[in-house]
């Protein structure tokens, strides 16, 4: 019987890694994570009161959810895996972060403690919120497993654009309305109650219009 030399194990392992690089594609990986990793990072800002960074790091996210893709359609090296990390890392950036940064602003802004039933229905506006984009991601995968053509058109929502309805009602109040009214004027506070208090109600329409 032929033992094997050490130089026959290394080619065995070489060949091993060539295939799993074949199915784990480094690039668009690595950018797939950053998406994640920016919605991570939005979560901390949201939960530091840092509203506006949030909502513009979650921008970044989505650069990056479209990166991806292209990266591994131009390389060729589109997988199973690839697919999958991707809804991973949107679920966290484009389903938990909005919600959360609803939540947090909302809470800031509005101390629904001392009303419990705003309080109540707020966190159900993000929990809704949040399950219909993990709903939908996991539709979109079961549905479109290895059809590269189904990824040009969508059954419902996409989930990046879906977190856009909250993220630009937050950047918009965060950053935009005082360029627009001075802050203590009618007009302003007409404004800030009038986005504050349609934020959970556009959560919760953005998250069914996903499904």
């Amino acid at each position: 019987m032929r033992r094997w030399k050490p130089k026959d194990g290394r080619f065995h392992l070489s060949k091993y890694r060539r295939q799993r690089l074949r199915y784990i594609t480094v690039l668009p990986s690595l950018v797939t994570i950053l998406n994640g990793v920016f919605g991570f990072a939005s979560i901390v800002l949201a939960s530091h009161g840092k509203f506006a960074q949030a909502g513009y790091i979650l921008i970044l996210a989505m650069i990056a959810d479209v990166l991806d893709g292209q990266l591994a359609r131009i390389s060729k090296n589109t997988s199973s895996f690839g697919g999958q990390l991707d809804s991973l890392c949107d679920v966290i950036s484009f389903g938990a972060a909005p919600a959360f940064l609803m939540f947090k602003i909302l809470e800031y802004r509005l101390e629904p403690a001392n009303l419990p039933l705003l309080e109540r229905f707020i966190a159900v506006a993000a929990t809704i919120y949040f399950c219909c984009t993990a709903i939908r991601l996991a539709r979109f995968n079961v549905e479109n497993v290895r059809d590269e053509s189904a990824h040009t058109s969508f059954t419902g929502l996409p989930s990046p654009a879906a977190a856009g309805v909250v993220i630009s009602l937050v950047i918009f109040h965060q950053d935009k309305l005082a360029e627009l009214f001075a802050a203590g004027t009618r007009e302003y506070r007409i404004f800030d109650k009038l986005i504050m208090y349609s934020l959970p109600f556009a959560t919760l329409a953005a998250g069914a219009s996903m499904l």
